[in-house]
């Protein structure tokens, strides 16, 4: 694991995985149905791109850039279009979301299972209800307290809103 936690060993690795059965996979297209080569793109890249790809939340831009890179290249195999053709009608017809918004989406459902009580309670311990001293417009507002941690740079790191240029 890297000091930082930016997964960049992680994410090394799995764009080498994936562009190896991407490759395998272009390679079969042209026999494949686009039905079948969702099938095989499903098993060998898309579920290794959400596999707990919750932690990813906050990583730097760069990292999700080439998960997104990733995600491209398999929708270009699959519906046989070429490198500069727009992407995101793509995107749209197979029904995929970006990896950055699919990131935010797994921690926001996470997120509601722990409020709402479904969540496993290794997870629902960590996060608890903002009570306020004083009554104001917000107190009936579900806001969440931020967990404590123990590393100051690192650790807060999760909980602070990113902005991406």
């Amino acid at each position: 694991m890297d000091a930082h936690l930016t997964f960049e060993p992680h994410i090394k690795q799995l764009c080498k995985n994936s562009f190896h059965h991407l490759r395998t996979i272009a390679k079969l297209r042209p026999t494949l149905t686009l039905s079948d080569a969702e099938k095989l793109v499903h098993a060998f890249v898309s579920s290794r791109l959400d596999d707990c790809n919750a932690l990813l939340i906050g990583i730097p831009h760069r990292s999700i850039q080439k998960l997104r890179y990733i995600q491209n290249s398999a929708a270009r195999i699959l519906m046989r279009v070429r490198t500069y053709d727009p992407i995101t009608r793509i995107l749209k017809a197979l029904h995929r979301l970006p990896v950055e918004l699919r990131v935010e989406l797994k921690a926001s459902v996470l997120t509601h299972q722990c409020v709402h009580g479904t969540a496993p309670p290794y997870l629902k311990e960590l996060l608890t209800p903002h009570t306020s001293l004083r009554t104001t417009r917000s107190s009936n507002s579900n806001f969440l307290k931020p967990p404590r941690t123990k590393l100051r740079a690192l650790g807060d790191r999760a909980f602070t809103r990113h902005h991406r240029p």
